[in-house]
């Protein structure tokens, strides 16, 4: 297989403690509340992650799952979706102590992430 990585999958919730207690029992997934951000992440078997994100009826819909692709350049990568027929929705922008992310679509609609960490961060 080739390709980037898939570094994060993020689910929307509308009570995002539930919802994160939900798959930790399920599941057995590790979480850490980040209340500062308003956003919980998850841990899954072999390093795999994500997040739940608060349903804001704009930006977030409920039922909305969006997957992050490992970026070393975002902008780059922004132009070159754009060129293909993407359209960027949140230029990159900072994730304190993490790194940067953006968001963008693809010609069929789906909503999906870049990523790019901070060197001494995971995915860095």
């Amino acid at each position: 297989m080739s390709g980037r990585k898939i570094v994060h999958i993020e689910l929307s919730a509308t009570d995002r403690k539930k919802v994160a207690d939900f798959y930790a029992q399920a599941f057995g997934w590790g979480i850490q509340h980040q209340d500062e951000m308003n956003y919980t992440l998850f841990e899954a078997a072999e390093g795999l992650g994500g997040g739940f994100n608060p349903v804001d009826g704009t930006n977030t819909k409920q039922g909305e799952v969006v997957m992050y692709v490992d970026s070393q350049d975002i902008d780059a990568d922004l132009a070159k979706i754009e060129s293909l027929g993407g359209r960027t929705l949140v230029p990159k922008s900072p994730i304190p102590g993490f790194g940067w992310f953006a968001l963008f679509t693809d010609p069929g609609g789906n909503k999906v992430g870049l990523f790019m960490g901070q060197p001494d961060q995971p995915g860095g």
